[in-house]
């Protein structure tokens, strides 16, 4: 597919204008970044298994019934998607403590929770995307009370799905975070999945070791991010070939 005009580019993804109308190109980079951008790295091979990745969780969530915006891969690093309107807001859903919310309430990582947590952060880089409270959202128009009862119902499916998929490779589901779209038709607006489901926007352990298989391990350092995210791609039968392992280069 011929490159076409670039519409946006993110910390690890780029988007293209798309071949049809309400389409895009979704380009993902090998780009890594932590703590707001203040840690870079690229890691080769990383856009090639976030791209197989994401296809396989996105196609999953179609397949029962949870609308997404992915509509296909296209090659190794580029899928095609629907174009939609995105929610400024990060869901993120927590199934035990780690990361920020360990930190904020004290408490060890890797504590079960009582029940699924949902928060939501506002998507602003130079804020550092901070948490905010559902009347927040609401009061400020970002979305509306259907919209939010319909987001958490959306996350506690994938959500489920996720956990269940990863439960049967080994891999504990710690938390996880999505974005979510607007598709209009007409009048008729429905609410989509979009952006990315990955390594990188998960964290993933394994079940008997603890073995982190996330960007957690690019975050602190704890070793090679290709051959996790490739550990992960491994398991779930979607490792594509010719991906080549090799030490981070850090950009200065």
């Amino acid at each position: 597919m011929a490159r076409r005009k670039k519409i946006y580019e993110g910390k690890a993804k780029i988007l293209y204008e798309g071949p049809q109308p309400g389409t895009l190109v979704q380009y993902f980079k090998d780009d890594a970044t932590a703590f707001n951008a203040e840690k870079k790295a690229t890691i080769e091979g990383k856009g090639v298994l976030n791209n197989r990745l994401s296809e396989f969780f996105m196609t999953g969530l179609n397949q029962i019934g949870v609308p997404t915006h992915f509509i296909e891969r296209i090659n190794m690093r580029e899928q095609l998607i629907r174009a939609v309107e995105i929610i400024p807001l990060e869901v993120i859903v927590r199934n035990y403590a780690a990361g920020s919310m360990a930190k904020r309430l004290g408490m060890e990582e890797g504590q079960q929770l009582p029940r699924p947590i949902i928060e939501f952060s506002y998507k602003d880089d130079a804020l550092g995307d901070p948490l905010v409270p559902e009347e927040y959202i609401i009061a400020f128009g970002w979305a509306s009370q259907q919209d939010l009862d319909d987001i958490v119902a959306l996350a506690l499916r994938v959500n489920d799905f996720m956990a269940g998929v990863m439960y049967g490779v080994g891999i504990k589901l710690i938390d996880f975070k999505i974005e979510i779209g607007r598709i209009y038709d007409g009048d008729f607006m429905r609410l989509v999945v979009a952006d990315e489901i990955s390594p990188d926007s998960c964290r993933l352990w394994d079940i008997k070791t603890g073995q982190k298989l996330d960007k957690d391990v690019f975050r602190r350092d704890l070793g090679n991010l290709t051959d996790a995210y490739t550990e992960v791609a491994r398991r779930l039968g979607v490792m594509p070939a010719n991906v080549t392992n090799t030490k981070p280069t850090l950009i200065n």
